[in-house]
């Protein structure tokens, strides 16, 4: 196969050009339109659809979906009635250490909004999957996850109330949950973890402030301390434009 020289190792292969050479014109277009957000820089707002078509000499619509796909890719972002070039997706690791610790880690701002702290007898669907007694009481909390004020992603998160009582007390919903826990002297032993694409229900997409359409990446987290007992269970929905997962391998 054709390799360039300059090809980037994390780009599709021959920029994602068939061997027969045909490609559709909107692909054409979005990838000069890519080219030019280089250019432009993070913020800038980018030509209407109708510049861009005469730029390009293609129809409206062909510019409509290029522009649809590079906002869908997270390239483009949209901002009152225009389109700006958007910054570099968050990349979090897939590790044991907590959402806040990754979005500093990248000179980001975290934060949280509390949208319930409610408290249930544990259903048996639960307690099968974590080892919970069914019909013990279980905390429920459920947050949007911010990055310097920009809504990101939605996280709820399941732990028997034996394991902290006091939760609606003395916890301080816009912090760590992994540093309140530390402070409560309960410690992370290991996780199992499942990550699929999916798209947000109506209320998700509510609370997080993006389109239905829009694909997202939800990890379920099945986490234990370091005695092997069951800690938390864990939905998080981060939005697919916005975040990218690292893991490091080791043989």
């Amino acid at each position: 196969m054709d390799y360039p020289n300059d090809q980037a190792p994390g780009a599709p292969v021959r920029s994602g050009i068939p061997e027969h050479g045909r490609i559709p014109k909107y692909y054409a277009v979005k990838a000069r339109i890519a080219a030019l957000l280089d250019e432009l820089g993070e913020g800038s707002v980018i030509p209407t659809e109708r510049d861009l078509a005469e730029r390009y000499d293609v129809a409206r619509e062909t510019v409509r979906q290029a522009v649809r796909e590079l906002v869908l890719e997270g390239r483009l972002r949209r901002k009152g009635r225009g389109t700006v070039v958007a910054g570099p997706k968050l990349a979090q690791p897939l590790s044991l250490a907590s959402y806040t610790e990754g979005v500093r880690r990248q000179g980001r701002t975290p934060g949280r909004t509390l949208v319930t702290l409610d408290r249930f007898p544990c259903p048996q669907a639960l307690a099968a999957e974590t080892g919970l007694t069914r019909g013990e009481p279980v905390w429920h909390l459920e947050r949007v996850l911010l990055a310097d004020e920009e809504r990101v992603g939605l996280e709820s998160t399941y732990v028997a109330v034996e394991r902290v009582p006091g939760l609606d007390a003395d916890f301080d919903p816009d912090s760590s949950f992994y540093g309140y826990l530390a402070a409560q002297g309960i410690s992370f032993g290991d996780a199992d973890e499942r990550i699929e694409t999916v798209l947000a229900t109506p209320r998700e997409a509510l609370l997080i402030g993006t389109p239905p359409a829009l694909p997202m990446l939800l990890i379920h987290r099945l986490s234990r301390d370091t005695e092997g007992r069951p800690l938390e269970r864990v939905r998080s929905l981060y939005r697919g434009d916005r975040f990218s997962f690292t893991t490091h391998l080791k043989g």
